[in-house]
């Protein structure tokens, strides 16, 4: 497909719509966590609560994925997307409402639709690109996971301005701006594949090669989600940071591992996903030992090597989706989707139990590295597999 330059501009205009939306939802989803270390010191929260408050978030965020990516498939992301910045608009204003651990809890879960925004945007904007563009343009959409930086950084610095439900406030009212701009402006890709029927939707759930990405976005997009909502909570307790230094250091590892993103979308065009993962997954298993260390300097290492590894192999799973699913981009993404936000969802559990249990994390960031090795092993078996069938 060649684009001439006029629609060169459209899509130009809609991979930035769509970015902006996901950037905004995203940063509405990251206000929590963001917040955590305020809120739990004035509910007197323990390891365990804290973990959970930040954790059912990333569920709904991780299993609303599936039904939303065969949704875009289906009716086209405009309609989808307009519909998910809504309900995350309506979540913010619900949360700096919420009194008290229950209700933190119930507003928490449905705050979590920012993060399941993302699967509405891959269906969004790849439809406005070519098989060989795709790479670069997604990984330039999952840019917008620095909406997480800008509530990481921002939330508590406007909080201790203006209150605390002002952490919250304040992107639902941004996003509410980029809603009725979205409402405006977006538009479908023309050349949209036709609508298919829900069972059709489901045939990828029979192809293993949807399972194993799903392993490999568990590790590096859950990885990042997990690091991202859990940093602020580890950072106070650990080294006894205030909210507003651990959320400046929360939103360097987001911005750091946001960059990276494209940056692995556009070498995954050149050389291919998978000889990109063939380095990112060793690369985060070395750096998780870095995280296990109790020195500040060392830990800080591990946080920017894994950054840049997991943001590398975010691009990278996202340049295979497509290549393999042309057809059910939407309905794959879902699926992978959802098992990067459970990647997200379980280590903050798992972390804030071997705290309350040992009174240290490092045995968690340990049990990170060993997953990454086996990641590893799944891509080089799936290699050689694929080499002895071309082969025969």
């Amino acid at each position: 497909m060649v684009m001439d330059k006029k629609d060169q501009r459209a899509a130009t205009m809609q991979l930035t719509l769509g970015t902006g939306a996901f950037a905004l939802c995203f940063a509405v989803f990251g206000s929590l966590s963001a917040m955590m270390p305020i809120l739990s010191k004035q509910m007197h929260l323990s390891p365990v609560q804290k973990s959970v408050a930040v954790a059912v978030p990333v569920l709904l965020g991780s299993v609303g994925r599936i039904p939303l990516g065969m949704l875009t498939d289906r009716f086209g992301g405009r309609i989808v997307f307009s519909i998910v910045m809504f309900v995350t608009m309506l979540s913010a204003f619900f949360m700096g409402s919420a009194h008290g651990y229950s209700q933190t809890i119930a507003c928490g879960f449905l705050i979590g639709i920012g993060l399941a925004s993302f699967s509405v945007g891959i269906g969004f904007v790849s439809g406005w690109y070519s098989a060989a563009k795709q790479g670069s343009a997604l990984g330039i959409y999952g840019a917008g996971n620095i909406g997480q930086s800008l509530a990481a950084f921002g939330s508590p610095l406007i909080a201790a301005a203006f209150g605390i439900r002002w952490g919250f406030w304040a992107f639902g009212i941004l996003l509410a701006v980029w809603f009725v701009v979205f409402a405006v402006f977006a538009r479908n890709a023309p050349m949209r594949a036709p609508v298919r029927s829900f069972s059709d939707t489901l045939k990828p759930l029979g192809n293993s090669q949807s399972w194993i990405l799903s392993l490999y976005y568990f590790l590096t997009f859950g990885g990042f989600v997990a690091m991202s909502v859990y940093l602020p909570i580890f950072l106070t307790e650990t080294f006894g940071l205030t909210p507003q230094s651990a959320g400046f250091r929360t939103a360097g590892f987001v911005v750091l591992a946001t960059a990276a993103r494209p940056v692995g979308g556009m070498l995954a065009d050149k050389v291919g996903g998978r000889l990109i993962l063939k380095w990112v997954f060793p690369a985060t298993a070395l750096f998780s030992l870095f995280l296990a260390s109790p020195q500040l300097v060392m830990f800080r290492v591990g946080v920017l090597g894994v950054a840049v590894a997991i943001g590398l192999g975010n691009g990278a799973v996202f340049k295979l989706v497509p290549q393999y699913f042309p057809k059910s981009v939407g309905s794959v993404t879902g699926i992978v989707g959802a098992a990067g936000g459970l990647g997200g969802f379980f280590p903050p559990l798992v972390l804030g139990v071997i705290k309350q249990q040992t009174g240290s994390f490092a045995v968690g960031f340990i049990l990170l590295g060993l997953f990454s090795l086996g990641c590893l092993l799944v891509l080089l078996r799936s290699t050689a597999n694929r080499i002895t069938v071309a082969v025969s």
